[in-house]
């Protein structure tokens, strides 16, 4: 089995783990009710995508 030659230096392993950060998730506004979506996803608020209703969300009662 191979072995390193060389001990990786912190800088070098550090570069190669660069690109492994996590990132908040993009947010978009719903243009139809304006609540806060992700992007080229069906607005869960409204039921509207693309500015046509795709599902009917029922409203719940408040008691």
């Amino acid at each position: 089995m191979a072995n390193p030659k060389r001990k990786t230096s912190k800088a070098r392993r550090d570069k190669r783990r660069s690109h492994m950060a996590l990132r908040a998730p993009a947010v978009t506004k719903c243009p139809e009710c304006m609540e806060p979506k992700l992007p080229h996803r069906l607005c869960m608020n409204c039921g509207y995508y693309n500015h046509q209703m795709v599902i009917e969300i029922k409203e719940e009662k408040e008691e």
